[in-house]
């Protein structure tokens, strides 16, 4: 990690963001001294609700054992190929379950708009054993970060938006998929660092993940090749207008 850089966007963020929450950033490394590795879990473990702490400061490593959730497993890069027979059992329970077996969440209308919508969805393998989650002032010159994550109210989300926005002529320079919470936050934005055209994502919609965030807050995630445009932008944007100033004061007393 470029140590001037970390500095020089913790300095922008506070002239333009003021006192809104830093972000956090996630890389994959074989090297497992980074920070203290999650434990092994059989249990259902969710990684979003994780990443409270890691918004609190802590840093967290995980490797595929340490996840229990099959759901965080394949969207982190963990879980490997999908078999046809768990295709079938999550068909049904994103959609519609079926009585005495499974249930379902009713997140789709029936299971073949199910597996018509993995048809559309990315999968990927973890390039490294670990994924580490680190707070931005928490990242040391051995870090990598790939992916930065916002989690954001309204206003501040509004901000990213437009400065994601800044230096693209086309409309989409951010989107939001259709996806689990943690894919929103490491998956889409991991992949997006790979395309031609990096895009932002803003996420946190998924309805399971939502009791583990606070009511007025979304994601939105970036790659680093994105970011870091984003951050050379600031100085020349919107963020020097007094249409921003307006909006300051709002994250300001939001706080």
């Amino acid at each position: 990690m470029n140590m001037q850089f970390k500095e020089e966007f913790t300095m922008l963020w506070r002239s333009y963001f003021k006192d809104a929450e830093l972000p956090i950033t996630f890389y994959y490394t074989d090297n497992e001294s980074h920070t203290e590795l999650i434990k092994s879990s059989t249990a259902h473990r969710c990684v979003v609700k994780d990443l409270s702490r890691v918004r609190k400061g802590y840093s967290l490593c995980y490797d595929v054992d340490s996840i229990g959730c099959f759901g965080g497993r394949r969207y982190l890069g963990f879980a490997g190929k999908v078999t046809s027979q768990f295709e079938e059992l999550f068909s049904s329970f994103l959609s519609c379950g079926i009585p005495g077996q499974i249930h379902g969440e009713r997140y789709k209308k029936s299971p073949e708009i199910v597996k018509q919508w993995l048809g559309y969805s990315p999968q990927f393998e973890a390039p490294a054993r670990f994924i580490v989650f680190k707070r931005w002032d928490r990242l040391q010159e051995s870090d990598g970060p790939e992916v930065v994550i916002f989690f954001a109210q309204p206003d501040v989300l509004a901000g990213l938006f437009t400065l994601a926005n800044f230096d693209e002529a086309e409309p989409n320079g951010v989107f939001a998929p259709f996806c689990a919470g943690c894919a929103s936050v490491v998956q889409y934005p991991y992949l997006e660092g790979r395309s031609q055209h990096p895009r932002g994502v803003i996420g946190m919609f998924d309805i399971s993940a939502r009791p583990f965030l606070p009511k007025d807050v979304l994601t939105f995630s970036v790659p680093v090749n994105k970011f870091s445009r984003m951050v050379a932008d600031m100085e020349e944007s919107f963020l020097i207008t007094d249409s921003w100033k307006r909006v300051q004061k709002k994250i300001s007393s939001a706080r």
